[in-house]
């Protein structure tokens, strides 16, 4: 069974976020017990397990995320990523329906490599701040807003660019938290003229495993209506200052957001333990 490696949101390898990718030759998934133990030994922020669904109208492939600790409901990089491979494989040509916990997610790939899929938006819901919010972070605190069931995040307002790149949260703090997977911390880009994205965020996941995910794609279903309202545009580039970084470009129609970027396969090899 092969298993890839894939940075995604970067198009140069050890950069974005890596995933690993099972594409599966059986119509079902193997069992939970698994698909969990094959993540946690992969031990990145998620693993992409698909098969094909042959006879099924809406779908091509069904697709699950996990990460080293849990599965999740929506994952934008490794469903990036499993698209980079179906396409740089030949294994799929034109667009790609994903049927997921979180509903049909379809991607399209452009002949530069880039791949756009199309996620639901996040529901927003404001917050009371609390100093426990600031305390975790170590920062003052704008605006908190809930992200719904798929996200499971509280997404966190700053005052700069500035402050998001200094963090250094507590990380118990983080998990003691009220969400179902962590923090993403956000604000406004301090030069869009001359840097070229538009707001910048960081992603804190202990909860599910994670202390800091490089790349977040499910965040911007969030951070694309935030910021898209604030700056008044539907189309935004968002940089994650993780250290590996990594750029999303968000469009946002309606209930729907695109998510955009681009992938590189940087291991490829052989999985001996099967199902």
């Amino acid at each position: 069974m092969r298993i890839r490696i894939v940075d995604a949101f970067t198009d140069r390898p050890f950069a974005g976020n890596p995933a690993g990718v099972l594409l599966l030759d059986a119509d079902s998934f193997p069992e939970d017990g698994w698909l969990q133990r094959v993540a946690a030994e992969v031990n990145l922020s998620e693993t992409a397990f698909a098969h094909p669904t042959p006879g099924a109208q809406d779908t091509d492939w069904a697709l699950r995320w996990f990460t080293p600790r849990a599965e999740v409901n929506m994952c934008g990089h490794a469903t990036l990523a499993t698209a980079h491979i179906l396409h740089s494989t030949g294994a799929a040509r034109g667009p790609v329906r994903f049927g997921a916990r979180c509903g049909v997610l379809t991607t399209t790939a452009a002949e530069d490599g880039t791949i756009t899929m199309d996620f639901p938006v996040a529901p927003l819901t404001s917050v009371v701040v609390t100093g426990e919010i600031s305390a975790a972070i170590g920062a003052d605190v704008l605006s908190v807003h809930e992200t719904g069931d798929d996200v499971g995040d509280l997404m966190v307002e700053v005052v700069d660019e500035r402050t998001v790149r200094a963090l250094t949260p507590d990380i118990a703090a983080v998990a003691a938290l009220p969400s179902r997977r962590g923090l993403v911390v956000t604000a406004a880009a301090e030069s869009p003229a001359t840097t070229g994205y538009d707001f910048v965020s960081r992603g804190f996941f202990p909860a599910v495993g994670i202390d800091e995910d490089p790349v977040t794609g499910s965040a911007h279903t969030a951070l694309a209506p935030f910021w898209s309202r604030r700056l008044g545009r539907d189309a935004l580039i968002g940089l994650q200052a993780s250290a590996r970084s990594g750029l999303v470009r968000t469009v946002l129609s309606g209930d729907r957001v695109r998510l955009s970027g681009r992938a590189v396969t940087v291991i490829d090899g052989e999985l001996h333990a099967h199902p």
